[in-house]
């Protein structure tokens, strides 16, 4: 690469895309370990790229870990803590049992906030779940210029919708119209986002693709190479839907290579939480980790994440450095020569991206989830991880170095690690309106 030409990639804000798999489990690439559903576009992409092995999501369930990593705040600040409000919210009526959704507000301030602000066109196409329709939180109002698919998460189970959303207009698909089945949400994505690289290649672009593969429910156009194996009907259409998001990363990095901006272009491919289920004994999809989606322990909270920049991020290379959701809104802001919101729990972890050397040992990672009305919170410090699974149990102590699994709990071995955990608990979080873990 001659000096002019590195001279101008540095001058130009990369363009960049976050690709978002659901219920994608840690080892379901071939990159990362699994055995029998074919990646080959991912497991090339990772081989150009850096591949972390201890990135974590912002939460175990789909929209609090999108509220993070939009907004830069952990679960204990983000807006958006759990799918569901315990009180407040907005009542959704029309899809199954009513459900308290609560959306973002005009103060909180996301990634394509920030980059709209730093001369970015913003696109994105999958789920949403941050906002329902004529509520603050909508997509176009919080900062995307264009955006297709679903607004609500219980939508997204389905992959044959009667209708998706095209900004704030709703899009009825006539091929699902009737019982019919002929429009496949995913495919339509997948071509939306190729249309968006190519109508604005020329100038800096953020995609955000939080695509729904491979979520249950398990239903695809076909399951191709997998219709003879010897497995449920469930694991070949798991296997199949992986796979078809696999073919389309493939597509997204060949359009790159074919517009010539790969070079100007940063990508990021993760999972928005852990496996749904383990698959054990066909996947194992969750790999040595404990726990599944709804987890605080590893399975529901550490993603695959591979990051890819031509002649910038390592190519082959894989890392250790600890992070999470979090920290995307800082290190994009610094990709965009911006300043990021001063009320953000994340730090930019771009020298770590280009293979420089960044102490974030000492810090503190933080998750918060409710289940069945309990307040479950887990840390991270170094390679200490301290659980607790309701407000009046002690904490748990993993050593995650020598127990990936989280089976030894050695809390009364280390009451000096127990000690700092719990002074860090007490400042970690704010009480909520909508996820009360109290009575006012």
């Amino acid at each position: 690469m001659d000096q002019s030409h590195t001279a101008a990639d540095e001058s130009r804000k990369p363009n960049i895309i976050v690709i978002l798999a659901d219920d994608l489990g840690y080892n379901d690439l071939g990159c990362y370990g699994q055995k029998e559903i074919q990646t080959p576009n991912i497991d090339r992409l990772a081989a150009e790229s850096t591949r972390f092995t201890q990135c974590y999501t912002g939460a175990p369930i789909c929209a609090p870990s999108r509220s993070v990593l939009m907004t830069g705040q952990h679960s204990g600040h983000t807006r958006i803590r759990d799918n569901f409000a315990r009180t407040g919210g907005v009542l959704v009526l029309d899809n199954g049992s009513p459900q308290r959704r609560v959306p973002l507000e005009p103060e909180d301030v996301t990634i394509a906030e920030v980059l709209k602000e730093a001369g970015y066109v913003t696109g994105m196409t999958g789920k949403w779940g941050l906002g329902e329709p004529g509520t603050t939180g909508v997509p176009n109002k919080k900062g995307f210029d264009e955006w297709f698919g679903y607004i609500n998460q219980r939508r997204a189970h389905t992959y044959y919708p009667p209708y998706l959303w095209h900004n704030e207009e709703k899009v009825i698909l006539e091929g699902n119209q009737d019982g019919r089945r002929e429009q496949y949400s995913h495919d339509m994505f997948a071509d939306f986002a190729l249309d968006f690289i190519r109508k604005h290649k020329d100038r800096p672009f953020f995609l955000y693709l939080p695509w729904c593969l491979p979520h249950g429910q398990y239903e695809i156009p076909s399951i191709g190479s997998y219709a003879d194996k010897p497995w449920s009907d469930d694991e070949k259409v798991y296997a199949a839907m992986v796979t078809r998001l696999d073919r389309d990363v493939g597509r997204v990095m060949e359009l790159l290579k074919e517009l010539d901006i790969e070079d100007d272009t940063i990508l990021f491919l993760s999972s928005d939480h852990g496996a749904a289920r383990r698959w054990e004994g066909t996947f194992d999809s969750c790999g040595p980790l404990r726990g599944t989606k709804g987890d605080l322990y590893e399975g529901g909270i550490r993603t695959p994440m591979i990051a890819h920049w031509r002649g910038r991020i390592p190519a082959n290379a894989v890392s250790d450095q600890v992070w999470n959701y979090a920290d995307f809104l800082p290190t994009i802001a610094e990709l965009a020569r911006v300043e990021p919101p001063s009320n953000i729990d994340g730090v930019s972890v771009l020298p770590t991206l280009l293979g420089e050397e960044q102490n974030l040992q000492d810090r503190f990672l933080y998750w918060e989830f409710f289940r069945r009305g309990r307040l479950m919170q887990a840390v991270r410090v170094g390679d200490w991880k301290g659980m607790r699974l309701a407000p009046t149990e002690p904490l748990a102590l993993y050593d995650l170095s020598r127990d990936i699994g989280e089976q030894r709990n050695v809390a009364t071995a280390h009451p000096e690690v127990i000690e700092k955990i719990e002074a860090y608990l007490q400042t970690a979080r704010t009480e909520s309106k909508n996820w009360p873990t109290r009575e006012d």
